[in-house]
């Protein structure tokens, strides 16, 4: 038997059963789970949620400084800071530790790519993208800056952005490495939970 056949084995412990069946096993042993890993899958990404939370309301403040916009803080603030916060939550959750607990993701590098991608997209990219048509549109309500004439909108959305995304790159790379930290201990904790679950030993499923 290959090697690489050796690890899809290893990587699918339930292979036989149906994909229902699986989940309501893992489901069912959730519970015999170390209480810090029960915690860690329930409370990680709420985490995670509220780092892309504060990127929301540090990006809206960055764009409402390049646009001299000081009308509406709250009206800003708030969707800038819930809106990344239930993206990135929905985000991990149907990207990670939902498919963990399902059966469905096997797979330890894909993990830690999808939670580092959520990290950075949902918890970083997405909040910047947010804020600025939100701000825009506050500049031009409010006169705050010269807007461009029309069809040059995104050149100046290109040249606003860029002093932001210098300043959001500490807050990207941060994000995507708590995405990566976050997987990767759920992945550890679905080892603990497939070995409970159908009887494996640990090193042979992280093989």
């Amino acid at each position: 038997m290959s090697e690489s056949t050796q690890k899809k084995e290893a990587a699918a412990p339930g292979i036989g059963i149906s994909r229902s069946g699986i989940a309501e096993m893992l489901s069912k042993n959730f519970e015999r789970l170390p209480d810090i890993d029960q915690k860690l899958f329930i409370y990680g990404p709420l985490y995670l949620a509220g780092n892309a939370g504060l990127a929301g309301l540090i990006s809206n403040s960055l764009y409402r400084r390049a646009l001299h916009v000081k009308q509406g803080p709250i009206a800003t603030s708030l969707p800038m800071a819930v809106l990344p916060f239930l993206t990135t939550y929905a985000l991990y959750n149907a990207a990670v530790s939902g498919p963990l607990l399902t059966g469905d993701l096997n797979c330890p590098s894909c993990v830690l790519l999808r939670g580092a991608l959520v990290g950075v997209v949902g918890g970083g990219l997405y909040p910047i993208i947010l804020a600025l048509p939100m701000n825009l549109g506050m500049a031009s309500t409010y006169n705050t800056t010269p807007m461009p004439e029309k069809g040059h909108i995104l050149k100046f959305s290109v040249e606003i952005s860029k002093p932001v995304m210098r300043k959001m790159r500490a807050v990207l790379l941060l994000q995507a490495l708590f995405g990566t930290y976050l997987s990767s201990r759920h992945f550890d904790s679905y080892t603990k939970l497939a070995e409970l679950t159908f009887g494996r030993n640990r090193e042979e499923l992280k093989d």
